[in-house]
């Protein structure tokens, strides 16, 4: 392992840990545990110094308030470096620095970070008070931790218009009768209420129990004083009706929270439909590529709405319609199943094993269990994976071809990033993996289509507008899948005969490649990707024949993790 993929592995491993999930591994945990002792042992430490105490225990507490200072340093340095492994939006220097403007990240920073320059810099004491003041907020940063506060955080931000609507009202309406306080009292106490400021702040001094003695004069008219007792009924309605707003937003909160533990728990319930099953004709355990509707309802005895937000609730779940996976001239009934996905990427997944072969699938959040075939594709090989598996379906918009840049699409920016480290090293070769012969095509009379970056007929192998710079390896590498797929499965493969590639809008005419990377884009027939009980054989057979002419190298023996008994993508190497 590298001293990058080290880094990388322990910036991950932090930010597992840093998730403020008590309900995670077991070191995890133990790590969530221990801020939250040191911020109770800081916050005891503040208390007990407000005492009068015997020096000795004074210096005590002042090593621990230097510990606990150092301690929350180091932790809170290391989230501001893993944050976007928490949270995309924190990618980069910018994204961190939005980090510590956010609402836990300005609490760490502020709780932490000032207390510094007491030593850097002389301060004069009232600015040294402010700072050991500041310490108290390190309480507030135990809230992460606790639900209950997440539940009335969340029905604030639920009921925010409610409020935001209300207030204005209040508002409104308060300024109304101070203006007419103002006309009733004026004549009568011309000293007092010499403008209509005073009486605006006599009626908001009410609310608050007139803390600066704004309200010292009272009105002493018929029509002022009754004005005033609005005004005193406004005030309790102005605690009472956002409290009830809030009231009721904690209490959906509450619902919310007990119904998304119950869709948490079907979810994972579904997973365990996807228990793999033997493939027998090759001898590995492999994910099912979907399961019917009607089947895991059944199987997990669960109502269709349940299972509707199980799957939703993901991750690397969706429902897709079978019929998109049989030719247009067939005229088959909708059906609806379940797939099953793997997930470690914001757009879908991506796994490097080192190879000068990856895999690559576009397409695979629209297109049925195409990710499925590509995954063990690659998995068999021993090849690198790439999968578009996450976004909006409708529009698509799509990761193979698309107009614009990289930031036209969400997600697509990363997805091409991470793309170009795959495919850009030494004699790299990119198989891109697509499906033909669906619900919009009619069926063709080969089943396997290969393109390079020509348009539909063009037989060259190679070309300075091709996807392939070297002709000789393609061109062994083309007649040896033929001669496979027609021999072993009596497949007809073709090379740019029905379909074209020469689209500038392709994206591998869109990233930065080296200039001997190569590229090829594999279609095949929806009816052997998914339908054919040969499937997973002939993904074999066609790593083989990957493996042995672009890579150089014998197909390795995957055979103990392929003939794994477990459940979804549990201990595969995502």
């Amino acid at each position: 392992m590298t001293l990058r993929e080290r880094i990388d592995t322990l910036k991950l491993n932090l930010a597992r840990a840093l998730d403020d999930d008590l309900h995670t591994r077991q070191w995890h945990n133990l790590v969530d545990y221990l801020i939250v002792f040191m911020i109770l042992l800081s916050t005891i430490e503040i208390f007990l110094s407000t005492f009068h105490i015997d020096p000795a225990l004074r210096r005590i507490l002042l090593w621990i308030d230097i510990g606990t200072l150092v301690f929350f340093t180091v932790e809170v340095a290391l989230r501001i470096w893993v944050a976007p492994l928490i949270n995309p939006v924190y990618k980069g220097w910018k994204g961190r620095l939005k980090y510590c403007f956010s609402f836990y990240g300005a609490i760490d920073v502020l709780s932490t970070f000032p207390f510094y320059l007491q030593w850097l810099f002389p301060l004069p004491v009232a600015a040294f008070k402010i700072l050991r003041t500041a310490r108290v907020v390190r309480l507030f940063r135990i809230s992460r931790y606790m639900k209950s506060f997440r539940l009335l955080t969340g029905a604030v931000a639920a009921k925010k218009h409610e409020l935001l609507i209300s207030m204005q009202f209040l508002v409104i309406i308060t300024v109304i009768l101070s203006l007419l306080l103002f006309f009733a009292e004026h004549d009568a106490q011309p000293d007092v209420y010499d403008n209509g400021f005073v009486s605006v702040i006599w009626a908001f001094a009410q609310y608050i129990g007139d803390p600066g003695e704004f309200a010292g004069t009272p009105p002493i008219t018929f029509a002022g004083r009754v004005i005033a007792c609005l005004v005193g009924l406004l005030g309790i309605a102005i605690v009472a009706v956002p409290a009830g707003i809030i009231g009721a937003g904690f209490t959906e909160a509450i619902e919310d929270d007990k119904k998304a533990t119950e869709v948490r728990e079907d979810a994972g319930k579904l997973r365990k439909v996807f228990e793999r099953k033997l493939d027998r004709l090759s001898g590995y355990q492999i994910v099912p590529p979907f399961r019917s509707d009607a089947d895991a309802k059944v199987v997990l005895n669960m109502k269709n709405d349940n299972l509707n937000e199980a799957v939703n609730y993901g991750p690397g779940f969706r429902l897709i319609n079978l019929a998109s996976t049989v030719p247009m001239t067939r005229h088959v009934p909708d059906r609806v199943a379940i797939e099953h996905f793997p997930v470690n990427k914001p757009y879908g997944c991506m796994i490097d094993r080192g190879s000068k072969i990856t895999i690559i699938s576009p397409s695979s959040m629209v297109d049925a269990c195409v990710g499925n075939f590509a995954f063990y594709l690659a998995l068999i090989g021993g090849f690198n994976y790439i999968s578009r598996e996450k976004g909006e379906r409708a529009p698509y918009k799509s990761y193979y071809a698309f107009a614009g840049d990289r930031d036209s699409v969400e997600g697509l920016g990363e997805y091409l990033d991470d793309v170009e480290t795959l495919l850009n090293r030494p004699d790299g070769w990119g198989v891109t993996v697509l499906v033909s012969s669906g619900a919009l095509e009619p069926e063709y009379p080969t089943q396997i289509h290969v393109g390079i970056g020509g348009p539909k007929g063009d037989s060259r192998m190679g070309g300075d507008d091709m996807f392939v710079h070297d002709e000789d390896t393609y061109r062994k590498f083309y007649g040896d899948l033929s001669a496979a797929m027609k021999e072993e499965f009596g497949l007809d493969t073709d090379h740019q005969m029905y379909h074209t590639t020469a689209s500038a809008n392709n994206f591998i005419r869109k990233i930065r490649l080296n200039p001997d990377v190569n590229n090829i884009v594999l279609r095949v027939e929806w009816d052997k990707l998914l339908w054919d009980p040969r499937r997973i054989a002939i993904a074999k057979a066609m790593a083989g024949v990957i493996s042995s002419d672009l890579a150089g190298v014998p197909m390795p023996d995957n055979g103990k993790m392929l003939r794994r008994k477990d459940i979804g993508f549990d201990g595969y190497d995502l």
